[in-house]
């Protein structure tokens, strides 16, 4: 059933992974502020000059209702009409996009960015002049590895999986190291979480990070520190982690999950990861805590 968001766009709640797909401060607005701006996509659709461009190229990780790929498309058309675009998306279940086309659950979108998501909800695809989109249906840590074969280089990234405690399978140090074959030199990969375990990880796949900061003016409690965490293969552009955050980075928190084979259960990933960071010569993460005041 669709849940209303405060900024009055819907999002859908998860049985399966006890979750809902967004914040529900706003499930449009999060599109906006943690993937498409932070991707610097107003930028790159500046920089498409001719018809001969190349087009832009995003890979979206867990499409969902498909609010990301959404925000993407209509910031590049907002910013320049004719910039071409090359889009694949992966999803597990087909039935949610499927159920994101409902009439009321659109209108929060542009006719031409409504049309694209009947089409990949409907065909797992859609064509024209500017926009070449695709969505591979099924486990990602598969379906990636057909994106990988393709050469495919996204310069955005939409890094966007149920939270790594519910979903630890696509948080995974192995299944980071693929995802960013997917990036080009100059891309960027943006994710909501700020999880030590999950910065840990992209730094395994040897990407920087980057911070996403919290709203101008918003009010900020000890425990919210970021909206997420942006990386690329080089720190040019990336608001840098504070202090705290580095230090994070040295507890037990920031053990990463793996998968040797990507293959595992969400359980055998747990325990592994639960057993790693029993036996790391790490502070711990209640140290660390205590000496920021985070509670």
């Amino acid at each position: 059933m669709p849940q209303r968001t405060e900024d009055g766009s819907f999002t859908f709640f998860s049985e399966a992974f006890g979750e809902a797909f967004h914040s529900r401060l706003g499930a449009r607005a999060e599109a906006f502020e943690k993937f498409a701006q932070v991707t610097r996509l107003a930028a790159l659709a500046r920089r498409f000059t001719e018809p001969a461009s190349p087009p832009i190229r995003l890979l979206d990780v867990c499409y969902g209702l498909g609010y990301n790929t959404a925000a993407a498309l209509e910031t590049l058309w907002a910013e320049n009409p004719g910039c071409r675009v090359e889009a694949i998306a992966l999803e597990l279940d087909p039935t949610v996009p499927q159920a994101a086309i409902a009439p009321d659950l659109l209108t929060a979108w542009s006719p031409p960015v409504q049309n694209v998501l009947r089409a990949i909800a409907q065909k797992s695809e859609f064509q024209d002049s500017r926009l070449s989109a695709r969505l591979l249906i099924g486990d990602a840590r598969q379906t990636i590895q057909q994106v990988v074969a393709q050469h495919f280089q996204a310069d955005a990234i939409f890094f966007d999986p149920f939270s790594p405690r519910r979903c630890p399978q696509l948080w995974t140090v192995e299944f980071f190291a693929q995802v960013a074959i997917c990036l080009s030199p100059t891309g960027v990969l943006a994710t909501y979480s700020r999880s030590a375990s999950v910065r840990a990880a992209m730094q395994a796949a040897g990407l920087h990070l980057g911070n996403i900061p919290l709203p101008a003016g918003a009010e900020r409690r000890p425990h919210e520190w970021s909206q997420g965490t942006v990386a690329a293969w080089s720190p040019d552009g990336l608001l840098p982690l504070s202090p705290m955050e580095q230090e994070h980075l040295r507890t037990r928190a920031a053990v990463p999950y793996r998968d040797p084979n990507l293959d595992d259960s969400a359980a055998a990933i747990l325990t592994r990861h639960q057993q790693e960071q029993q036996q790391a010569p790490l502070e711990s993460t209640t140290s660390w805590r205590r000496r920021w005041g985070i509670v």
